[in-house]
């Protein structure tokens, strides 16, 4: 009785399931995924100009005169496009603005939008003109700096 009771142990079958390949496999796909997360993540796509500068080198400006609106330190409009530019101490307010912009948008649809801000304006100031002139119709606005000494 002995020898069947050890044959019935013998004979049994493991029911028990073997993870060390899933740990494995699961560590793997961890680091696969952390090294790709950062990769897929995007900022805000913005179109950057290119230019080659050395010394005594220019760049070559667009031919077209660009439409473009400075934002003063007090957060007030000015349009300047060719035949139209705002009188010195006289700002534009945001419903004409963005008529001046359609107008100038008719007249040359492939003008550059630019906005020149000053560098003591809040940033709202800025955005809240680059947003009227997409209402408008810009489909680009682009910024305007001074370059450094």
């Amino acid at each position: 009785m002995a020898q069947t009771q050890g044959r019935r142990k013998r004979g049994r079958v493991v029911a028990e399931i073997n993870v060390v390949p899933y740990i494995d496999v699961m560590l793997v796909l961890l680091i696969i995924f952390m090294i790709t997360t950062p990769l897929l993540e995007q900022g805000v796509k913005v179109d950057l100009p290119q230019a080659q500068t050395g010394q005594g080198e220019q760049v070559e400006q667009d031919k077209q005169t660009p439409i473009q609106v400075t934002v003063d330190k007090d957060g007030l409009y000015y349009f300047d496009f060719e035949t139209y530019r705002s009188e010195k101490g006289k700002p534009e307010d945001a419903e004409r603005l963005i008529a001046l912009t359609r107008v100038a948008l008719e007249k040359a649809p492939d003008a550059p939008v630019v906005v020149r801000g000053d560098k003591a304006v809040p940033y709202q100031a800025v955005i809240d003109a680059m947003a009227l002139l997409q209402q408008a119709g810009a489909k680009k606005v682009g910024l305007i700096t001074q370059a450094a000494d």
